[in-house]
């Protein structure tokens, strides 16, 4: 039975993205915070580990709960949005420490320790990110301390990358998803997305490791 490991599943597509993982016969291992959260992933089925990725004692200890672990796919999709801007207003300093605490240094953290767990497996390691991180790519600049974000996000998947030839490290575009951050004006439901970005995962070819791609499967530019 192959595993996947959602960091990030008590809502939106990384609760999605548990429920269809289990629905299709594989094991999870779902993170959340709220123990409300974790109640609701254990009786969907998930086995379960609390988790706040802003705090670095949970992050430390990810590695011993999951000692050993193979693990095929591995998703983090935990992050925030922040301030909602429409220009070049300066965020607060309180802002900027939760964005790029949550979205950057959480994944700079927890990386290192997956890592090894999907080399076990010879699996797939994904961050979900957002074509608004693209710098070649963007046409706007609203919510640019959320760009900035997972631009640098963006860069810490490309040095995990480089530092493995037993999995494949990507980044992911899940599309302007109808969740609580994409607003109920997006484009895409959210089963939709979680069923492309597992399409998309299973067909990875160990050459598309280090790679940037929407969740249909179409490469992006960094």
């Amino acid at each position: 039975m192959p595993t996947a490991l959602i960091i990030g599943a008590s809502r939106g597509i990384g609760h999605e993205l548990a429920l269809q993982y289990k629905a299709a016969g594989w094991r999870v291992i779902a993170t959340a915070r709220k123990a409300v959260d974790l109640t609701t992933l254990q009786a969907q089925g998930c086995e379960v580990v609390p988790l706040d990725v802003t705090n670095i004692n949970d992050c430390g200890g990810l590695g011993w709960r999951l000692d050993d672990e193979k693990i095929d796919v591995a998703i983090l999709n935990a992050g925030v949005y922040g301030p909602r801007t429409t220009g070049l207003q300066t965020p607060h300093d309180t802002q900027f420490d939760e964005v790029m605490h949550t979205n950057v240094l959480a994944a700079m953290r927890i990386l290192p320790i997956v890592l090894p767990l999907v080399e076990n497996a010879g699996g797939r390691l994904a961050v979900i990110s957002s074509m608004m991180g693209s710098i070649s790519e963007r046409n706007g600049s609203h919510g640019w301390l959320y760009r900035a974000s997972k631009a640098a996000l963006n860069s810490v998947l490309k040095d995990v990358s480089l530092q493995t030839r037993l999995a494949i490290c990507v980044a992911l575009h899940p599309g302007w998803v109808k969740t609580e951050m994409g607003g109920v004006g997006a484009e895409l439901p959210v089963v939709d997305s979680a069923q492309g970005i597992r399409k998309t995962l299973a067909g990875l070819q160990p050459d598309d490791n280090g790679k940037f791609f929407n969740y249909n499967g179409a490469s992006l530019n960094w």
